[in-house]
């Protein structure tokens, strides 16, 4: 549980796992955009491709939330 907590690590998550590839587009924002425009010939490996490279935003959100959550 420490581990998603970190900011540090999930901000190195996010900038390393979630955006790679990097060239010719980070390959989370392809699979978005795909989704975005109807997910036409998705397959499991590609909904698995997506959650794997979009946990680390996800978690990072997670810890946004929580820090306005504490502010209050």
């Amino acid at each position: 549980m420490k581990v998603i907590n970190d900011g540090k690590l999930v901000i190195l998550a996010c900038l390393t796992l979630g955006l790679a590839p990097f060239f010719p587009e980070p390959h989370v924002l392809g699979k978005l955009r795909w989704v975005l425009g109807g997910g036409t010939g998705m397959q499991l490996m590609d909904v698995a491709d997506l959650l794997f490279h979009g946990l680390p935003w996800v978690l990072l959100l997670r810890l946004g939330v929580l820090r306005v959550l504490k502010m209050k």
